[in-house]
């Protein structure tokens, strides 16, 4: 009967064995769920910039609205868009029928008034002969006094015609010469050099300049771009005269534009803003939006009017200086530029630090005390994989 009892002794340390084990391993896990994992970043030199982002868009730094000071019919139209034109280059010719033909009756007229004035000239002469004939009569006491009146008179109207013949030829000459330039205006030159950006007429239409100059054309010096730019009220403070910034297009390829802030305009555009000038269109929204420009150099022609910008204005920069996470920082209240942070030392221990920062962005911050270069800055907290596996 010892075999039966040998067995149940192997199966009571079996059972006993088992037992042991499930308690170790439910000791294991429980340790495991309650130690968490700890996720660091280990501090390094880096470059950090701080910036105010906005989006503009790019219009030429110099340009001109080309417009028709005449009526009439388009007859000649020598550009097309993206022409390059040179200052005096002609570019437009509108019928100068009605302007000739107004020009062509006042150098009639002119003709006429210079005609009456020599015939004037003429009869004054005369006046004056007769005058001096009466004056001679008169000392020889032959002529009556009458007669000595009527010389004089006749010699005084004949000056005074002479005087209003004068300033009818002045008048008319002045009406001449704006004719002649409303005549010049049927040609239409560059004002200066630069590239047709726009055309806004065709040949063979007819342009109405009575009451307002209607636009036919824009050239523009493409060499040069400005960049308007909505800052949002928020922001705007931030922004100065002066200051750093740069850019990128949309497909720009991550190529970068750099500039300086040229000005910025004391008042949102208005509610009655046109296309005077401005790149900028009044906001609809509840966002305030101020109008900051800078120039940048577009000599090898890759930027064009109306992209849009990605804009930085860069407010701070620093280099080859200690970074941290800003996400692992924690701001003291009452204490501007100083945060509290967690460094896990050799031992793996973690201590709390009081740490000093400079320059800083959404995501970083400059170190300027309390950590030092190497150190394990703790970024935050995790659940062990192992605890989270059995996690009910």
């Amino acid at each position: 009967m010892a075999f039966p009892k040998q067995l149940l002794t192997r199966r009571r340390l079996a059972a006993a064995l088992l037992l042991v084990l499930g308690a170790g391993g439910i000791l294991w896990w429980q340790q495991q769920r309650k130690a968490p994992k700890i996720e660091t970043a280990r501090l390094a030199k880096s470059s950090i910039e701080a910036n105010v982002m906005a989006v503009g868009t790019l219009q030429p730094r110099s340009y001109v609205d080309i417009g028709a000071q005449v009526s009439g019919q388009i007859l000649r139209l020598h550009v097309t868009p993206g022409a390059t034109v040179s200052k005096g280059q002609l570019l437009v010719e509108i019928d100068p029928s009605v302007q000739q033909a107004t020009v062509d009756a006042g150098r009639a007229a002119l003709a006429g008034l210079n005609a009456q004035l020599s015939e004037q000239r003429a009869q004054h002469r005369l006046a004056g002969q007769q005058h001096s004939r009466q004056q001679q009569l008169a000392r020889d006491g032959a002529t009556r006094e009458e007669d000595m009146q009527l010389a004089v008179a006749a010699l005084e109207t004949a000056a005074a015609r002479i005087a209003n013949l004068q300033a009818q030829i002045q008048q008319t000459q002045a009406t001449l010469k704006a004719d002649e330039a409303r005549l010049g205006y049927t040609r239409i030159y560059a004002p200066m050099s630069g590239t047709v950006v726009s055309v806004e007429a065709r040949e063979g239409q007819t342009l109405n300049a009575t009451y307002q100059t209607p636009n036919v054309l824009r050239v523009a010096d493409l060499s040069g771009m400005t960049v308007w730019t909505e800052v949002s009220e928020a922001d705007v403070r931030r922004v100065k005269p002066g200051m750093p910034v740069y850019f990128s297009t949309l497909g720009g390829n991550q190529r970068r534009w750099h500039g300086k802030v040229r000005q910025l305009l004391p008042a949102p555009p208005q509610a009655e803003a046109r296309n005077n000038g401005t790149a900028i269109t009044p906001s609809s929204g509840k966002v305030v939006l101020y109008t900051a420009l800078f120039d940048v150099d577009n000599s090898d022609g890759e930027l064009m009017p109306q992209m849009t910008a990605q804009v930085h204005f860069v407010t701070a920069s620093v280099k080859n200086v200690l970074v941290a996470p800003l996400p692992a920082l924690t701001a003291l209240e009452g204490k501007p530029g100083q945060f509290s942070a967690r460094v896990m030392n050799r031992d793996g221990a973690i201590e709390q630090r009081v740490v000093q920062v400079g320059v800083r962005n959404r995501l970083s911050a400059e170190v300027l005390g309390g950590l030092r270069e190497g150190e394990l800055l703790v970024t935050g907290e995790m659940p062990s994989d192992s605890a989270s596996r059995f996690q009910l």
